[in-house]
């Protein structure tokens, strides 16, 4: 999906889609679902063996991915709000849940991520978020967007988990 041209048009997941997808250990997928084709606007050919930052948008700051490979290489579960770009340039928000996949001796053997439709009512919160941390990482890094995010995070008194959820939960 080279050369695609973000767009200002939203796609709206609906209250009872689920994108599940899978990758081997290099993030190349390995399934996906007829909802993330639909949505991504690409074919289960033109998906399979990419890799998943094939629908990368550029307002995603590079942290959250960084939280999320740690997490998973780790056997940890993550949750992030992440939005992605489809084939024709439109995006949409999800609300991710990534796993590690493992074999019977806990080795990971990939990674499993089910999305769903995130709290439309909070979600400005994440895009601000999101805002300064490409900000942060445009002037500093990726070093930047971390610090800005634990000093958030402390300043709130929660951890990123906490804070995440407080935020699809509508208690924010």
């Amino acid at each position: 999906m080279k050369n695609v041209t973000p767009t200002n048009h939203e796609l709206i997941m609906d209250e009872d889609d689920f994108i599940v997808s899978k990758t081997d250990l290099k993030g190349q997928i390995t399934y996906c679902n007829e909802i993330f084709m639909q949505l991504s606007k690409l074919s289960e050919a033109q998906l399979l063996g990419q890799p998943h930052n094939i629908i990368r948008h550029p307002d995603m700051p590079r942290l959250i991915f960084k939280l999320l490979w740690e997490r998973v290489q780790n056997q940890k579960e993550i949750f992030a709000y992440v939005k992605n770009l489809s084939a024709d340039g439109s995006y949409y928000w999800v609300y991710a849940n990534v796993t590690a996949s493992v074999d019977e001796n806990h080795n990971i053997i990939g990674y499993y991520s089910v999305r769903r439709k995130p709290n439309e009512k909070n979600l400005g919160v994440v895009i601000e978020l999101y805002k300064t941390l490409l900000q942060e990482e445009q002037r500093g890094g990726i070093e930047a967007s971390s610090e800005y995010l634990t000093n958030l995070l402390n300043e709130r008194g929660v951890s990123y988990d906490e804070f995440i959820n407080t935020i699809q939960n509508g208690s924010l």
